[in-house]
């Protein structure tokens, strides 16, 4: 996969906040893209990057279901992200000795549908003028119904896993209390560097690996073998391990909060007469495909707003690991989209 950069200037946020430029990362298949080939558009995840063959190992790359050297694809990196794209890490650190300075709490908030907007940004930088399949998961199926709506001539087929049209309260109340853990760290407030706030990041890191999962999965890989242990730590060493890790991979606090915020802003009905109105508006030959065992976005909401795309298939997967289903089932998940293409 390419690493690209491309950048604009005076770009206005869904808020009415304004940036003088802003420099958009991306990656697309090692070459340049050519009239008629197959375009495959992915949509990453929270804390993903936009190299799928770093997340999705088992659906992208050789002999997958999307071959990078057969079809051309397009990740690109989303707002708040902590890999490239121009976001809260971009501001300057706070300096009380300096009233006017800005500092990385001062990012402008910004929306899904902010970040749809890159995507015909980078689409128009290429040349692209049709995307044959258009796949986004979580939070990045967020962006793909949003997308799906406003680029309705454009793309011809989508699939949205494990995700929603809406935020729901139930999502709301876990993006609220990772706000919270963040906020508990002293150092986030300060904002001197972006190693403020890290303790903080690790404990909201480790709650959302909770909202993740299922118990069942919890009981599948941290389950205590030793049948005469004094104190359960296994799950508690897996729920530090998680937290650290995100610090590791060089991710900041601050990045993570406006992501939490921008997952709120999920409602493609805003400014379209509400949900069913906008999702009527979808063209694309489109599935929605939830998992049985999703806390966060369970069938019973999937299959309800399933219904308003016209012409949609719908489908459930079995999984015991809860919402990272969409990660972890890759059989299933290549075995629907394969018949749809």
């Amino acid at each position: 996969m390419l690493l690209h950069k491309l950048i604009t200037h005076n770009f206005t946020f869904e808020v009415g906040e304004t940036i003088p430029q802003l420099e958009i990362v991306y990656h697309t298949s090692n070459r340049e893209y050519q009239p008629g080939d197959r375009v495959v558009w992915l949509c990453h995840a929270l804390t993903a990057n936009s190299d799928p063959l770093d997340w999705w190992p088992e659906m992208v790359g050789e002999n997958c279901w999307v071959n990078p050297d057969k079809d051309f694809l397009v990740c690109v990196n989303i707002f708040g992200s902590a890999y490239g794209t121009t976001g809260p890490r971009d501001f300057k650190s706070r300096d009380s000795r300096i009233s006017n300075q800005t500092g990385y709490l001062d990012f402008p908030r910004f929306t899904v549908r902010d970040t749809a907007r890159l995507f015909t940004l980078v689409r128009e930088h290429l040349g692209i003028e049709r995307v044959d399949l258009l796949v986004g998961s979580s939070i990045g199926g967020f962006h793909a119904l949003e997308w799906a709506i406003m680029e309705g001539d454009v793309i011809e087929r989508a699939a949205f896993i494990a995700t929603a049209p809406r935020v729901s309260p139930w999502l709301t109340a876990w993006m609220e209390v990772q706000r919270m853990a963040l906020e508990a760290d002293p150092t986030f407030r300060e904002a001197q560097s972006l190693e403020g706030g890290r303790k903080g990041l690790e404990t909201a890191r480790a709650i959302s690996l909770i909202s993740y999962r299922s118990f069942d999965g919890y009981n599948l890989t941290q389950y205590e073998t030793d049948d005469d242990c004094l104190f359960a730590k296994r799950a508690a060493s897996y729920e530090r391990y998680q937290g650290q890790k995100l610090v590791k991979r060089g991710f900041d606090a601050y990045s993570y909060y406006y992501l939490l915020n921008c997952v709120d802003s999920q409602n493609v009905g805003r400014l379209r007469g509400g949900v069913e109105a906008a999702l009527t508006q979808i063209k694309a030959k489109s599935i929605v495909i939830a998992i049985t065992s999703d806390g966060l976005f369970p069938p019973s909401e999937s299959r309800d707003w399933a219904e308003y795309i016209p012409y949609a298939k719908y489908y459930e997967i079995e999984s015991r690991f809860g919402h990272d289903g969409f990660l972890l089932e890759t059989e299933q998940i290549t075995k629907i989209l394969s018949e749809m293409m």
